[in-house]
């Protein structure tokens, strides 16, 4: 690049040269020349660290891909997707104790994300409170379990754009009395372990007035500690609240709407209110470069109706 920009200007001072000569008052030609060649050299020198500049970006690039590449193509070797998926969460992600089969919206958006990679999937059994741990080790590559974004865990996990939207709301007995946030002033309730939802609920019974939210921060509550005008039971399980709901062990069942609907028999009920929208997302490890190919397809299959086909399809719209 330099001898072609160097050969220009020399050509360009040549015949400037020969046009006007070496006048009273002007440089000498040779003058003229070499001024130009130091010019024409400068240029070549800038236009040679542009380029340096610009290659060494290129070769960033290219260093991001090939490691987004490398994690893909460590999937697409295995012949496997490791996905965590719920088993009791119809319409997300169910699974039949007679064939052992698994169904719903989150399995088959796992599938689509397989059939993507030209790879099976193999479904693993995941909690609120393994489906991190399981993530982490390595021992599945990503997580379609109702899992919730938020900004706290965005700091240790990547999430894709949300493929859908939940609100969190409290399950009861019909008989219990329990009719909106003020009746659960003072009663117990069941929550998952390692869940957003008993956060949620405290937040919106101060919004509303209801305890004082004294010493209430949301990044460092305990479910297990709060005692403020409501208190709290963790369970590792959905099934095993419900049965505590049952037993009278707990007064409520809190969690996202749709997780509730599964456990929604004759004899209970909802409170009036839904708070805390929920948005699920795709969970990868952190820095992953499957992270961002799972994000292409999820955006995609928002915009060509795939998702919504889905959504409808599973009957949680």
């Amino acid at each position: 690049m330099k001898k072609k920009v160097l050969a220009l200007v020399l050509g360009a001072a040549m015949v400037m040269t020969t046009l006007t000569g070496c006048g009273s008052g002007e440089k000498p030609a040779t003058a003229q020349a070499a001024e130009t060649a130091q010019v024409a050299e400068e240029a070549a020198g800038e236009a040679g660290s542009n380029s340096e500049e610009a290659g060494a970006k290129e070769t960033d690039a290219e260093a991001a891909k090939d490691i987004a590449s490398a994690d893909v193509q460590a999937i697409v070797d295995r012949g496997v997707l490791r996905v965590g998926v719920k088993n009791a969460v119809i319409g997300f992600g169910f699974q039949d104790e007679l064939t052992g089969e698994y169904s719903g919206m989150e399995i088959s958006l796992a599938e689509k994300i397989a059939e993507s990679l030209g790879v099976d999937v193999e479904f693993t059994t995941v909690t609120a409170a393994t489906r991190t741990e399981l993530l982490d080790s390595g021992d599945i590559d990503c997580v379609l379990a109702t899992f919730t974004i938020t900004d706290e865990r965005k700091e240790s996990w990547d999430f894709s754009t949300p493929y859908y939207t939940d609100y969190v709301t409290v399950l009861v007995q019909k008989d219990s009395g329990i009719a909106g946030l003020a009746d659960l002033k003072d009663k117990k309730v069941g929550v998952s372990s390692g869940s957003t939802s008993a956060r949620s609920l405290v937040a919106a019974m101060i919004e509303n007035g209801i305890v004082s939210g004294d010493g209430f921060d949301t990044e460092t509550f305990d479910p297990s500690t709060w005692t403020d005008g409501i208190s709290f039971a963790q369970y590792d399980d959905y099934p095993t609240i419900s049965t505590a709901l049952s037993a009278g062990e707990v007064d409520a069942f809190c969690v996202d709407k749709s997780i509730l609907a599964v456990y929604h028999t004759d004899d209970r009920t909802y409170i009036e209110e839904k708070f805390a929208p929920q948005e699920y997302g795709v969970a990868t490890k952190k820095g992953s470069g499957f992270s961002a190919y799972v994000d292409e397809l999820v955006t995609g299959w928002l915009a060509d109706g795939t998702i919504d086909g889905l959504i409808a399809e599973n009957g949680i719209e």
